[in-house]
């Protein structure tokens, strides 16, 4: 009699949750260091409830041999530590019939709206297997079971911890690692789960993987870019941007200057780049509102800087911890006058690397304010990426030299671009202020200077040659989605659904936002019948704009939901699917 075939399957989701102090995110984090030590890929995505300290956490995992850029439409393994007030998080894990679901029975049933979704319940007494190893928390026989139930190496998993636990001393080494190891066993009670298809791949030197999050990449592309000032001010969930830049920063030169709140936080990096210092702040969608008035200042004053908003639920204070695109229209139309700006919006984890660098350079080639729009499912998500490459664009500004004579800081040029001076310049001194002005900065209310200088600060933007760095192109097909962010990982992995059923499909997900690049977008959807918009807002602001800004072909339909929960693969498949067949 044969050997039944083990059943296999793209990737792992397992949700690890618990009450404050749990250590919820402690465990989700070194299991996913397990995974990327044993050369798989994977991501965590942090989930709490409203509260500013303590209570629930949900650490949201997904791992696979190829890579993930979103969580699954399901989760295989819900492991609860405790199951205090973890209902919260009922709609952002998702069960079905062939979930499992493991609990400490000390800490009473799972509750009725995790069961009542049919799946099976394992009970495993977290605590009383601590308490049998003084010394080791619960969290530890957490990470064991969960490493067991994904198939991921024992010894991977004793590596990290050892790694993570030298400081600690040997015996609460010797304890924890004891504890990771009872967890591990306990999983091969627990019915059988399928294992991941295929082989892991380590990579080495150079080409291995990184262990990164969103805001993480996103300082790390600034500094590549050539920021060497920040000013911050923290705001969840941008803090980690700022963070990263305090130790990076000195290291090539740079500073970093704690402010007093956001409004001087973005005039202390206007400030620092009137002085010729590229210059960055992060922040979310409350402090962007208040940064508007300065950035209209640096539109105005043609002074390079740049802001990441890590973009959060809204409006007003809105839930500080979980993710929506809900920033899109104060980015692209939020600043009082005409006021043209740069718009860049990365596409995935790894992306906010290049997608921050390039913002750099285009805001110091263009003399002009960029925003980054991130969001707090990029800016706090960890995952495991195959390293980008270095786009190889550093900001660099077109400086006037000394002596020049007659000097105009806003000279009509046919670019739109006028040589910046470095105050102190010998003979380049002008005003730069809010005002309106004339080509020597001196405040003018004539009409012509206001045309004038109107139309150089738009020409500059539209003119640009953004190269093909606007959007990622993949597919062919009369379908196209078009999205942008966070959005873009479910996106292609429902378009790669929908092909391997026969259906032709095109992604555009758009990294540049403004300007608007209509021949660029024309031509990226020449031949599509159906524009499928796919956005993570309560009110379609993308499609909005696009239907403002652009002339899409065919039929043009909208497909948005408002955080906190993620966009997942199957319900952008489902749109897919079903219109193309209507």
């Amino acid at each position: 009699m044969s050997k039944p075939r083990e059943k296999t399957k793209d990737s792992i989701s397992i949700a690890i949750t618990g009450s404050g102090g749990a250590g919820v995110m402690t465990a989700g984090n070194l299991l996913l260091e397990v995974a990327a030590q044993a050369g798989w890929y994977g991501l965590m995505v942090r989930s709490s409830g409203p509260q500013i300290r303590g209570g629930e956490a949900a650490a949201l995992l997904r791992f696979s041999h190829a890579p993930v850029e979103c969580l699954d439409d399901r989760f295989d393994v819900l492991i609860g530590i405790d199951w205090q007030n973890i209902h919260r998080f009922a709609d952002e894990i998702p069960l079905d019939a062939s979930s499992v679901m493991l609990g400490d029975p000390d800490q009473g049933e799972p509750p009725e709206v995790f069961s009542a979704r049919g799946a099976s319940y394992v009970p495993l007494a977290f605590k009383q297997m601590a308490k049998a190893l003084p010394g080791s928390w619960p969290n530890m026989i957490a990470l064991g079971l969960a490493a067991g139930l994904a198939g991921l190496p024992a010894d991977s998993v004793k590596a990290v911890l050892q790694k993570s636990l030298k400081k600690g001393g040997g015996e609460k080494m010797a304890a924890n690692l004891a504890a990771a190891e009872a967890g591990y066993a306990a999983a091969s009670s627990v019915p059988a789960m399928a294992r991941l298809a295929g082989q892991a791949a380590h990579k080495a030197g150079k080409d291995a993987r990184w262990l990164i999050t969103g805001n993480q990449a996103a300082g790390f592309g600034a500094v590549r870019g050539g920021v060497r000032f920040c000013a911050a001010y923290p705001i969840t969930p941008a803090t980690e941007v700022l963070e990263w830049l305090a130790p990076a920063l000195p290291k090539v030169g740079g500073t970093l200057v704690q402010a007093e709140d956001e409004l001087a936080s973005v005039n202390m990096i206007v400030g620092a780049s009137y002085g010729g210092v590229p210059a960055l702040t992060a922040t979310a969608g409350p402090g962007l509102s208040l940064m508007t008035e300065a950035i209209g200042l640096a539109v105005a004053a043609e002074v390079p800087i740049v802001v990441v908003d890590v973009m959060r639920g809204g409006p007003s204070t809105g839930i500080p911890a979980k993710s929506e695109q809900s920033d899109v229209s104060i980015a692209l139309y939020g600043l009082h006058g005409d006021a043209p700006r740069l718009v860049v919006a990365p596409n995935s984890i790894a992306d906010c690397v290049s997608a921050t660098q390039w913002a750099v350079h285009l805001a110091e080639a263009l003399q002009s304010p960029a925003i980054v729009l991130s969001d707090q499912y990029f800016g706090q998500t960890r995952a495991v990426v195959d390293p980008p490459a270095d786009i190889g664009l550093v900001g660099d500004r077109l400086k006037a030299n000394a002596g020049a004579e007659g000097y105009k800081r806003y000279a009509i040029t046919d670019s739109g671009i006028s040589p910046m001076a470095v105050p102190g310049t010998p003979g380049t001194a002008y005003t730069a202020d809010g005002l309106e002005h004339n080509e020597r900065g001196l405040p003018s209310s004539q009409s012509g200077d206001h045309i004038r200088q109107l139309d150089k600060r738009a020409k500059k933007l539209a003119q640009f040659d953004y190269g093909e760095r606007w959007a990622e192109l993949e597919g062919e097909g009369e379908l196209a989605v078009v999205t942008f962010g966070s959005c873009t990982g479910a996106a292609r992995e429902a378009l790669a659904r929908a092909a391997a059923e026969g259906i032709k499909a095109r992604l555009v997900s758009l990294r540049l936002l403004s300007p608007v690049q209509p021949e660029r977008l024309a031509k990226a959807l020449a031949g599509a019948k159906r524009v499928l918009v796919v956005e993570q807002n309560h009110t379609g602001q993308l499609y909005r704009y696009l239907r403002a800004e652009y002339d899409l072909p065919g039929e043009v339909r909208s497909f948005r939901h408002p955080g906190p929960l993620p966009m997942r693969p199957d319900e952008i498949h489902q749109q897919i699917t079903e219109w193309s067949r209507s």
